[in-house]
């Protein structure tokens, strides 16, 4: 007959400073539940005694525990961990009774919560950096899939433990525990190919009965259910706004249940067809993982939660075959440590353990996401020395106010989509937020991975372009030159009889009409330009004023026609000409009166009427003396804007001339 012991060790005592009279332990691939609390990979609960009636939990809690198993004084298993708790218990004439229970270093993420950023960085990238900061080497990964890289992927008020959980449950990895002296180490792997096996197989006994030396299986069972037969799932990018990231997976191993079990979800969280493939088989497997399950009891303490195992004697030959251990509960007694109990009962080891036929996947049940409740403020961030910093979409960078490792640079987050008033293909409304700018943002299906801002707010730095509540009538729409001073503003005043549209152009104003503009002012009209104004009419021009015209012109007044002019007046016609006056046609020259004409210079003059044609003055000349006067015509109007920069006389006798 074999002989069973165990002993601990813990660090910082004596080997033989504790003696272990029960255990109790939970293994599962990833996390379970052992005695109403999570167990994450393993849990033992140990019972304790010792001669030293004062131990105390400065010497256990947190400390590195080792429990080991002997068989014949032989070296077989070793559970190595920390102690999560410690209780003292009664002191009897020899021994204190003692207890812990003893977990993996993992579990200490447990009790780290945080909200934070990781960008561009792999599951196993963020698994190792929250394993490392928690001071824990020892852990592989063993994936037969590149995990691809996450663009945004946020921590939001959840532990360390729960995260890593949620992402590897996505991504479909599952972990379990390599015991070894002094150390565990925690292996991740997505593939039960990649398990460690049994170097032997494990002999099936339904008959065992009494003390037996070699270990065994009894109590098999094997049990299937009906279950999903089918996964879907469907995302959307709006990079890819018209493709459906559908994938869809059926279940293996159907051959006894129907085959029309959908399960569809949306979103899936992923935004290209390979992850979307990942996760799609992730949650099949998951939603199949007890469809078809193995359970027993045994004595062999070589049966740990990972590992797989050749089952053999097994009087149906289809079950002597590999199998994936998922969970294995551990009980062992050692009365007889304890010299009061002494004689009381023999050393005993039991197991209880479940399994997956070896070539099916375990995954692990998916942590619940976290939900952000509601939108956020952040401030918009980028490069030093920027104002505005935008990629393509329009997308801008933040800094959430709770996210401490922030350096509120154009590192912060990923770039954030910015609702638009209207946005369609080339047209709509874009009002980019600025390096500095308060915003709101909210969160597609409450994931905190999806941010998108929604609006944006004044704050007590920002305050809006008029004071308040003094113009709480104005509505304002105020730009600001890009690194410089100035601005573009439209705004409206609805005080009543004050009520104004205001628009500025810091520089250009450009208005294209490509059809009709009306305007009508029903008062005053008043333009005021500080230099030049130019305007070309491709076709016809039509002015007319109800009233009077008053037009004064400071300078030359310079007007070219290349057609005909006609003028037509009702009343009077006067012009007065401080300097000399020039006509020259090259047809004929025709003045005609209804009444009469009249040429006079100082006392001369000639009378045309319908009596005849009167001459009068000092002398009248006929062919004796006297010369036609000379003529500075004007040219046309680039040249003459020529002229005037050089000062030139366009006219004879041009008073403004230089002499």
């Amino acid at each position: 007959m074999a002989t069973l012991a165990y002993t601990i060790h813990v660090e910082g005592l004596s080997d033989d400073a504790l003696v272990v009279t029960k255990f109790d332990g939970q293994e599962s691939l990833s996390s379970s539940t052992f005695h109403h609390r999570p167990c994450y990979g393993f849990c033992y609960h140990i019972d304790l005694a010792s001669r030293q009636p004062n131990i105390t939990a400065e010497q256990i809690v947190d400390r590195n525990v080792e429990l080991r198993m002997y068989r014949d004084q032989k070296l077989v298993q070793r559970v190595h961990g920390v102690a999560r708790s410690f209780i003292q218990g009664d002191t009897g004439h020899h021994f204190t009774l003692y207890s812990l229970t003893l977990v993996p270093a993992l579990e200490r993420l447990s009790l780290r919560h945080n909200s934070r950023i990781f960008q561009y960085k792999t599951v196993p990238e963020i698994i190792s950096t929250l394993l490392q900061e928690m001071g824990i080497q020892d852990y592989a990964f063993s994936l037969e899939r590149d995990c691809a890289q996450r663009e945004f992927c946020v921590q939001y008020r959840e532990t360390d433990l729960a995260f890593l959980h949620r992402l590897a449950a996505e991504e479909g990895i599952v972990y379990s525990f390599v015991h070894e002296e002094g150390k565990h180490t925690i292996a991740f792997s997505d593939s039960s190919a990649l398990h460690p096996s049994l170097t032997e197989p494990v002999p099936y006994n339904a008959m065992a009965g009494g003390a037996v030396d070699t270990p065994y299986i009894k109590g098999f069972r094997y049990q299937s259910e009906a279950a999903v037969s089918e996964v879907q799932l469907k995302d959307y990018s709006f990079k890819k706004p018209a493709y459906s990231f559908s994938q869809a997976v059926q279940g293996t191993d159907m051959d006894y249940q129907q085959a029309r079990y959908a399960h569809f979800d949306a979103p899936g969280r992923y935004k290209d067809d390979v992850n979307g493939s990942a996760f799609t088989r992730a949650r099949i497997n998951y939603l199949r993982r007890e469809s078809q399950v193995a359970s027993g009891q045994s004595n062999e303490p070589l049966l740990r939660a990972g590992y797989k195992f050749t089952l053999c004697d097994h009087l149906d030959s289809a079950f002597n075959r590999d199998w994936l251990l998922v969970s294995v509960n551990h009980q062992g007694e050692q009365p007889q440590a304890l010299e009061e109990e002494a004689g009381q009962g023999a050393t005993t080891y039991s197991n209880q353990w479940c399994a997956i036929p070896g070539h099916q996947h375990w995954k692990a049940e998916p942590e619940s996401s976290p939900r952000v409740d509601g939108p956020m403020i952040a401030t918009v961030v980028g490069p030093k020395g920027e104002e505005i910093f935008c990629d393509e979409h329009g997308r801008v960078k933040v800094h959430f106010h709770w996210d401490r490792d922030s350096q509120q640079d154009e590192h912060s987050s990923c770039w954030v989509r910015v609702s638009q008033g209207w946005a369609g293909n080339q047209y709509g409304g874009m009002a980019i937020p600025r390096i500095g700018h308060e915003v709101i943002v909210s969160f597609l299906n409450g994931d905190p991975d999806q941010p998108i801002i929604t609006g944006r707010t004044y704050h007590a730095t920002n305050k809006s372009a008029y004071a308040l509540p003094e113009h709480k009538t104005k509505t304002v729409l105020r730009s600001q030159t890009h690194q410089g001073e100035g601005y573009n503003e439209l705004s409206f005043d609805d005080q009543a009889d004050q009520e104004l549209v205001y628009l500025r152009a810091q520089k250009n104003l450009q208005v294209e009409v490509e059809n009709s503009a009306d305007t009508r002012v029903n008062y005053d009209h008043v333009v005021s330009i500080g230099h030049n104004e130019q305007r070309t009419i491709a076709q016809d021009r039509s002015l007319k004023v109800e009233g009077k015209q008053q037009q004064t012109t400071v300078g030359d007044y310079l007007c070219q026609i290349q057609g005909d002019e006609h003028e037509s007046v009702q009343g009077d016609w006067a012009k007065k000409i401080a300097g000399a006056v020039g006509i020259n046609a090259n047809g004929d020259i025709t003045i005609k009166s209804g009444n009469k004409i009249t040429l006079q210079v100082g006392g001369s003059f000639v009378v045309i009427d319908s009596s005849g044609v009167a001459i009068d003055g000092a002398k009248i000349l006929i062919k004796s003396g006297g010369a036609p006067g000379s003529l500075a015509l004007p040219t046309c109007p680039d040249v003459l804007e020529t002229a005037a920069a050089n000062g030139s006389a366009f006219v004879a006798n041009c008073p403004g001339a230089k002499s």
